[in-house]
């Protein structure tokens, strides 16, 4: 853990990465240490979580780190599934509203001309291995915070688009992005089917239970979540891990949330500071009760676990929580005020 600030003016960052990005198409997939079949791979579930710690560095340094962490979690960890850690292509650049950073987006993620999207199909190919991809994404004229699900054959399965959006000091995604409009998604992969939110997503019972009733073995967050520029003594961590092992108790699906860890300086034109957050890690796995079973160290770090989602179930439809709901009775979940119109 090196807890070296990352310093960054949107503008001149925004430009430099997008030159980076456009040598993209040139640029050769990070080197394995052995051939794939020598990795000793599980027939169950394992996953992996990355966390990165956000260092000084070039732009394209971000996309080299977490190529490594692909390949490492693979071969140190056997893992099939890899959760990375959200909008891991730069740093979190919503700590402040600047329309230079709308040019970090990609778009086309859903058809074939997007280069980081192929890239990313023929690393998880390579490496057999299911990559879900947290971006930036552009649509026409509507921006989205996305992650787009790779399966471990690089199959493009489609895109997850954030439902709920923050804002507030420090986090001023709707300044950025649209409110998702996919709905919430549960993607059929080599290993299971896998459920993905978007960090603010993870706050939110009603995501975690509806990617639960749509078959979800196991669901993700990627997420960037740290400290409150405008109150730094706030420390959210340990109300942040509780609320997702409570959707993992109260679904019996394990969670695995991946977040950024670092400190991240917003600097104005003239190079001064404006603001800083500290993210604070913490990224961590939990079994279907609901248990921490791995949590990351300060720094960065790569946890992983195997998950057994045939006895997950089994055990989960002999608990009879999913038996005795009564939906016809929860429409009150569909108003804002909890106040049900009368006929």
């Amino acid at each position: 853990m090196s807890l070296e600030h990352f310093s960054y003016e949107p503008v001149s960052y925004c430009k430099t990465h997008v030159t980076q990005r456009n040598l993209l198409k040139n640029k050769p997939l990070p080197s394995f240490p052995a051939p794939i079949e020598s990795v000793e791979r599980s027939s169950k579930l394992k996953v992996a979580a990355v966390q990165l710690e956000t260092v000084p560095g070039e732009p394209e340094a971000f996309l080299d780190r977490i190529e490594e962490s692909i390949v490492n979690s693979v071969y140190e960890h056997g893992a099939n599934l890899i959760l990375l850690q959200e909008l891991f292509q730069a740093p979190y650049f919503c700590q402040s509203q600047n329309a230079a950073c709308f040019a970090l987006a990609e778009r086309d993620v859903d058809g074939e001309n997007n280069v980081f999207i192929q890239r990313m199909q023929k690393l998880a190919k390579e490496l057999k291995v299911v990559l879900p991809i947290s971006l930036f994404e552009s649509k026409n004229n509507a921006y989205y915070n996305s992650v787009v699900m790779i399966d471990a054959d690089g199959t493009n399965l489609g895109t997850y688009r954030k439902t709920h959006i923050p804002d507030g000091t420090g986090y001023q995604e709707k300044f950025y992005f649209s409110p998702g409009d996919t709905g919430f998604k549960v993607f059929n992969t080599a290993v299971g089917c896998v459920g993905v939110g978007i960090c603010w997503d993870q706050w939110f019972p009603e995501c975690a239970r509806s990617m639960a009733l749509m078959g979800a073995d196991i669901i993700l967050y990627p997420t960037a979540i740290g400290s409150e520029p405008q109150d730094p003594s706030l420390n959210s961590a340990d109300h942040w891990q509780r609320t997702m092992q409570g959707h993992a108790a109260a679904n019996m699906v394990p969670v695995v949330a991946s977040n950024r860890f670092g400190v991240e300086i917003l600097l104005d034109a003239q190079g001064n500071e404006k603001q800083r957050i500290k993210f604070y890690g913490r990224s961590f796995i939990t079994n279907e009760t609901g248990a921490k079973v791995q949590e990351a160290k300060d720094g960065t770090d790569i946890i992983s676990q195997e998950i057994d989602i045939i006895e997950n179930r089994a055990t989960r439809a002999a608990w009879g929580l999913f038996r005795d709901r009564r939906p016809e009775l929860y429409n009150v979940l569909k108003t804002k005020d909890g106040q049900l119109q009368m006929n």
